[in-house]
């Protein structure tokens, strides 16, 4: 039953849920902290003008514009984010690598191909010398 319950949570789709989740949950962290602490008090505050105070704070008709929340917020973000690598990433990493499956690889570029002069096909391999749509002789 153990072993089956660690086979679940080690499944390869899981665990990229899993950081999606967790990116998602500090991203949404960090978009709170900028919608109430810069955008609502500045929309609060369009209805007539004001000069901001010096400090990592404005307060313009009476509302605070806090970016030293919102510098937190990032901070936040970034440390949570590389706690996640360490914690999950790189171990499942090493864990699919021991089970000789690479994960999180850069996909490959495709191979490159050329046009035939005469179907004007664009599909045709770099190495071709005829095209496999009209059999014409390609340079």
């Amino acid at each position: 039953m153990l072993k089956g319950f660690r086979n679940f949570l080690l499944r390869g789709d899981l665990i990229v849920i899993a950081v999606g989740l967790v990116v998602a949950l500090a991203f949404s962290t960090l978009i709170a902290a900028f919608c109430d602490n810069i955008i609502t008090p500045l929309l609060n505050a369009m209805t007539s003008n004001g000069l901001p105070n010096s400090g990592l704070f404005w307060t313009v008709n009476g509302q605070t514009v806090n970016f030293a929340s919102f510098i937190s917020a990032i901070v936040y973000f970034v440390i949570f984010m590389f706690v996640v690598y360490l914690v999950l990433v790189v171990p499942y990493r090493q864990y699919m690598a021991k089970q000789g499956t690479p994960v999180f690889t850069a996909p490959t570029p495709p191979p490159p191909t050329k046009t035939c002069p005469e179907c004007l096909s664009s599909d045709l391999p770099a190495a071709a010398t005829k095209c496999l749509h009209c059999a014409s002789v390609v340079a």
